[in-house]
């Protein structure tokens, strides 16, 4: 299979309405996963904006990962996993480098809301480094470059589903282990777009959640803890990690 990458689209002049529909489709095609959107399903209100200046392109990206159609295909129908693995890819365009950044960016996501878990991308300094305020995110990850680890080229890829993947066709992690265990992927692309094989159900998936801190049967003990949920009851375990005192060391798929 050959790779075609995508390449920047940057909106230059908002006077120009070739110019702005290429951007929009852009848009929606980066941060959605290439999905099929239905005219019902647009952001009008938001595309009104950014064709008249309102907002940048930046703020139509943030609108448009705030959507419910993003939230319902990718907060509610994934894994925890997969959600933040995802958000990398639509967002930054790479692949998460390391545990740490999993498991910090599910931590926020369940602490702190989904609406801060997408502000931490589009906000950070990283995202304004390589898109700024008027380039739609590209898949920037899947370009080696000098330095870079080949590892996280990799990683990269193995998230790319070509221009006849949709992203929503996967609800598990397809980099869980790799990144748990800081190994390279093999790179397992789709020869025509679609799902590569059957899934287990985003509820029914296992997930490792190694803790630091007090045991919930003996206060004044400290030590590691893990603790093996299912991903329906990912989120009330947390919770109850942190009212104990408890610190995630880390959160890990069990493939």
């Amino acid at each position: 299979m050959t790779i075609v990458l995508d390449a920047p689209i940057e909106l230059r002049t908002a006077n120009d309405p070739e110019q702005l529909s290429t951007v929009i489709r852009a848009v929606y095609k980066q941060v959605l996963g290439n999905p099929h959107v239905m005219e019902s399903e647009r952001l009008v209100s938001a595309e009104s904006q950014l064709t008249n200046g309102n907002i940048t392109v930046r703020e139509f990206v943030r609108q448009v990962a705030k959507s419910d159609f993003y939230r319902r295909r990718y907060f509610e129908a994934c894994t925890p996993y997969r959600f933040v693995e995802l958000n990398f890819k639509h967002l930054l365009g790479r692949a998460p480098s390391s545990q740490a950044e999993v498991s910090e960016h599910i931590r926020r996501s369940i602490e702190e809301g989904y609406d801060a878990e997408i502000d931490s991308y589009i906000d950070s300094q990283e995202y304004q480094d390589n898109f700024g305020d008027t380039i739609v995110p590209y898949y920037k990850g899947a370009k080696t470059t000098l330095g870079q680890k080949q590892v996280n080229y990799n990683r990269t890829l193995s998230l790319y589903q070509g221009y006849a993947g949709v992203d929503s066709a996967f609800s598990a992690s397809r980099l869980a282990e790799a990144i748990a265990t800081n190994s390279g992927n093999k790179i397992k692309l789709p020869s025509s777009g679609g799902r590569l094989g059957a899934y287990q159900d985003a509820t029914e998936k296992m997930f490792k959640i190694v803790v630091k801190g007090a045991k919930f049967d003996a206060p004044r003990r400290v030590s590691n803890t893990e603790y093996l949920v299912s991903g329906a009851k990912m989120t009330p375990q947390i919770q109850h990690i942190h009212r104990a005192g408890g610190k995630i060391v880390s959160i890990t798929e069990v493939v």
